[in-house]
């Protein structure tokens, strides 16, 4: 068989961070990656009882069509969510049919855009941000998350659970992997004493709200119709038949 006989159509994905917060030298920095079309090898990876159950099923998707040389793990959840909705769109079309409320619904997948950037992105020359806790005045500095601290998260979660299946620690392990110093110190142990002793409830809820703004993402926010006649506005929900509309009944 001759070399390159067949060809794949690949389209060029815009990241909603714009490759701002990547190291100089990073692939993604380019703020957009090459993706390829779905393939049959793909629809095998959807149907692998393996990932399924492990939950890996949509990142060994993503991996499987994304081109460019990149580490997936250094992917910012916003960009990784981008991806997923190009994946959808390249592979089956914007038209995404799904039931709410008991209303079948139908969503343009291809109106969905990425949120404006947050000036303090615009300025920033890395993934490192301060934020002035408004009751108790300390001052964090952290990260956005990427798929890489998800996959820590995560485990750190499982971990704890089995050590003490009583609690849950998925709040206060997910702070501490964001923050990256408090008051000037970077020590594991005082950020872990901070998150667990004495981060406010009402600081905690002002931080999250500032880094929902300022993460870079898509804006997954849709208008849907409801059971009683009006409209309500959620986030997409994304069900089995977001990667296969044949499961659509």
């Amino acid at each position: 068989m001759e070399e390159n006989k067949f060809k794949l159509p690949t389209e060029m994905v815009e990241l909603p961070s714009k490759g701002l917060l990547y190291p100089e030298g990073n692939p993604l920095r380019e703020g957009k990656i090459e993706m390829k079309y779905m393939t049959a090898k793909e629809e095998d990876i959807l149907t692998n009882q393996n990932y399924i159950k492990q939950g890996l099923v949509v990142d060994k998707l993503l991996q499987s069509l994304i081109v460019t040389k990149i580490n997936y793990n250094d992917l910012l959840i916003g960009d990784k969510n981008a991806i997923m909705l190009a994946a959808r769109v390249l592979s089956y079309g914007a038209s995404y049919e799904f039931e709410y409320d008991g209303i079948k619904q139908e969503v343009d997948l291809s109106s969905i855009e990425p949120k404006p950037l947050h000036p303090e992105v615009l300025n920033s020359t890395s993934n490192v941000f301060s934020f002035v806790l408004p009751y108790s005045n300390n001052t964090l500095t952290f990260k956005l998350l990427t798929h890489g601290d998800e996959v820590k998260i995560e485990g750190e979660s499982k971990g704890l659970k089995k050590l003490n299946k009583e609690t849950t620690s998925d709040v206060t392990v997910r702070l501490s992997h964001m923050l990256l110093s408090v008051n000037g110190s970077s020590e594991n142990k005082d950020i872990r004493d901070f998150v667990n002793n004495y981060f406010l409830a009402k600081d905690a809820r002002a931080f999250r709200q500032y880094y929902s703004e300022l993460s870079p993402d898509v804006d997954m926010k849709v208008t849907l119709r409801t059971s009683e006649g009006g409209e309500e506005d959620v986030d997409l929900p994304i069900g089995i038949n977001f990667f296969w509309p044949d499961a659509w009944v």
